[in-house]
């Protein structure tokens, strides 16, 4: 179908009458004709017009006819009629019937039916740029229902922020470091083991300073291929790739006097670490496939579990955006550092999903509050948690939670912290302690030193004097994960 910018359509029985319309209107128009009425309808079909010229009386299909069936093919087509001065009744039942937009009498003046047939186009144009207008007008309504329903739901999100569970030591530095920084538009990058709590702690950030009432918008960037991401972000132009049918905001400019969180920033690639850099250092987005770039003013909170030093040093991550991002740095400690936050989160978990599935669970035994208690935790508050969902779904109506059902791995822990207390001298025990915490560190982490030495809170050098002690060779877990 072609889709000349300005086509019209006359339908005439009389080549004569065709040929003179066609010299009329051919500088100023893409002219088709025809010459009954089907043959109109046929060229409808193949063509967009944005006028049609119809003569009253032709052979077959009259013209009121046509016009109708015209009106089902292309509605917002306008329909002008030719007709004689006997035709009045014709005229209008053509009005009342085929919807014309004027009738025009025999013998009729070239300049005044241009002067229609343009009037006509200009009426095309309108009502083909009101169409355009309200479907944009639509489009920027159901963005702005999204970002309220995600607002409100951020908002609800928001009470359960208090419940962040952190009375020891480590978390109240945390604690002091985040009240220091939450009003200030700093870059933020939260570094931590994973399941420490670093999305939780952002939304904290976020909903304790003065951009509270903005919007908080959150990117896990290791979670889609790169391609997709750096659309994600910074948005895309109508025709950037294939499928890009309109143009698309990035969740930067979304966020735009909010707050964005990016969550393993650490998995990002060169060419999108170049995106972010122009963002946190001139305030600036380009999207993909544009030419032109937008400013925005978004506070970043990045995270990672990553040594990004050591990334750097190794070339997969930009030196200069490191250190764009660790302006204000902190450090949120696993579980296993903060042991006396454990009974308290575990009440707090249990009570949540007890109240979630609507059982009533009157608590754990203290042999399981022990269990928990000598864990190691390699995944943190996260993995505290799913035990005790799994717990709590587990156990019958108005019981306390014993050991009966709770996952082998923390039975076994306890089992082999119990049988240090056979030893009744200490360097031996703690021998055996360590021993066992390092092969299990090296075990999850398929033989990496250094991720184990970040799992045992020990400096990689440590780690190194203690393996070569108990004569533990790494590259025995190399395959264990």
């Amino acid at each position: 179908m072609t889709n000349d910018n300005n086509t019209i359509l006359i339908v005439d029985d009389q080549q004569e009458i065709l040929n003179s319309l066609r010299r009329i209107f051919q500088r100023e128009y893409n002219v088709l004709t025809a010459s009954d009425g089907n043959e109109g309808l046929q060229l409808l079909q193949q063509n967009q017009v944005k006028v049609i010229l119809s003569d009253q009386r032709m052979p077959g299909m009259d013209g009121v006819t046509f016009l109708k069936k015209a009106n089902e093919i292309q509605s917002q087509a306008v329909r002008i009629m030719i007709t004689g001065y006997a035709d009045i009744e014709a005229s209008i039942n053509a009005v009342n019937e085929a919807k014309i937009y004027q009738y025009v009498s025999k013998p009729f003046e070239p300049d005044e039916l241009k002067l229609v047939v343009k009037s006509a186009v200009d009426r095309f144009n309108l009502a083909k740029k009101n169409e355009e207008l309200k479907h944009k007008l639509q489009e920027q309504n159901e963005i702005l229902q999204k970002e309220n329903t995600d607002l409100k739901s951020q908002f609800s999100q928001q009470l359960d922020l208090g419940n962040f569970i952190g009375y020891s030591a480590p978390m109240q530095r945390v604690f002091k470091l985040v009240k220091k920084v939450m009003n200030t538009p700093t870059t933020v990058l939260l570094l931590g083991e994973t399941g420490t709590g670093k999305e939780m702690l952002a939304k904290m950030i976020h909903y304790n300073s003065n951009r509270s009432n903005k919007v908080f918008v959150v990117q896990n960037c290791g979670a889609i291929p790169d391609t997709l991401l750096q659309s994600e972000l910074f948005g895309h132009v109508k025709g950037a790739f294939t499928g890009a049918l309109k143009d698309k905001k990035g969740l930067f400019e979304q966020a735009d006097t909010g707050t964005i969180f990016l969550d393993e920033i650490g998995d990002t690639s060169q060419a999108l670490q170049l995106g972010l850099l122009r963002v946190l250092q001139e305030g600036e987005i380009k999207p993909v496939g544009g030419t032109q770039t937008k400013k925005v003013d978004v506070r970043v909170i990045a995270a990672t579990n990553r040594d990004l030093i050591t990334d750097v040093a190794e070339g997969r991550f930009r030196e200069d955006l490191y250190y764009r991002l660790n302006v204000f740095p902190i450090v949120i400690p696993p579980l296993r550092q903060r042991k006396e936050d454990i009974p308290d989160l575990v009440n707090f978990f249990v009570k949540k999903y007890s109240q979630r599935i609507n059982k009533n669970i009157t608590g754990v035994s203290q042999n399981v509050l022990s269990c928990f208690t000598n864990a190691n935790f390699p995944g943190n508050v996260r993995e505290l948690e799913n035990e005790i969902e799994r717990m709590v779904t587990l156990a019958d109506e108005n019981t306390t939670i014993g050991t009966d059902i709770i996952s082998d791995r923390f039975l076994k822990e306890h089992k082999e912290t119990d049988n240090v207390m056979e030893y009744s001298q200490l360097k031996p025990a703690i021998e055996k302690v360590e021993k066992a915490l390092i092969s299990k560190a090296l075990m999850q982490t398929s033989g990496n030193i250094l991720k184990a030495a970040e799992q045992l809170g020990v400096s990689r050098v440590g780690l190194h004097k203690m393996l070569n002690r108990y004569e533990i060779n790494a590259a025995d877990f190399k395959n264990n994960n």
